[in-house]
């Protein structure tokens, strides 16, 4: 639960990409802020789930969530799925969105957002068309996992670079092999 957690709270980066619009401060406050706030929810979300249901109250399926909601009132499953399409919806958009400007920045120009956002764009329908929920949810936890490591990785390097920057280089040393931990031994929700 604590791999995903920072798997989770290390999804708010698309403020980066906003560096037109908007100074380096409020970016990085903007992605701060967010990762604090989803960790809370986060938290208080898993506590209040392991005190209400016995893991033998449910059987796990793509839909044992919406399932178990049934039982606190007939009307949240409803909400859950409402919520749960908004927030996909949304994501997708940015995350669709931020995968062109980071295509763009990493290949200096050379392709094209429009390019990369016609491969996530085919990637997503082929995924989906191809695989159960579960396997989606660990492909993408695998492809998070390392780059966020390497992310880390690179931060530590600039920290260390810096002076009186060493304790942020070693917290970023953490996370990286945190990162790398979660990719040689995470298990999937199934596992």
């Amino acid at each position: 639960m604590a791999f995903g957690l920072v798997i989770t709270v290390q999804g708010f980066e698309t403020s980066r990409y906003l560096g037109i619009e908007y100074d380096a401060a409020t970016r990085i406050k903007s992605m701060r802020v967010a990762q604090l706030l989803v960790s809370a929810i986060y938290m208080i979300y898993i506590f209040l789930f392991a005190l209400s249901f016995d893991r033998s109250q449910f059987l796990l399926s793509e839909t044992a969530i919406i399932d178990m909601m049934g039982i606190v009132t007939p009307i949240l499953p409803w909400l859950l799925v409402a919520a749960a399409l908004s927030a996909q919806f949304s994501a997708a958009i940015a995350d669709t969105s931020g995968s062109g400007g980071l295509t763009a920045e990493l290949t200096k120009g050379r392709v094209k957002p429009h390019l990369a956002y016609a491969l996530l764009v085919s990637i997503g329908l082929l995924l989906t068309w191809s695989a159960n929920v579960f396997q989606i949810i660990s492909y993408a936890s695998r492809a998070f996992a390392p780059y966020y490591s390497l992310q880390a990785v690179i931060a530590a390097r600039r920290a260390y670079l810096l002076p009186d920057q060493q304790w942020k280089a070693a917290a970023f040393a953490v996370l990286a092999l945190l990162g790398s931990m979660i990719v040689l031994f995470g298990n999937s929700v199934e596992g």
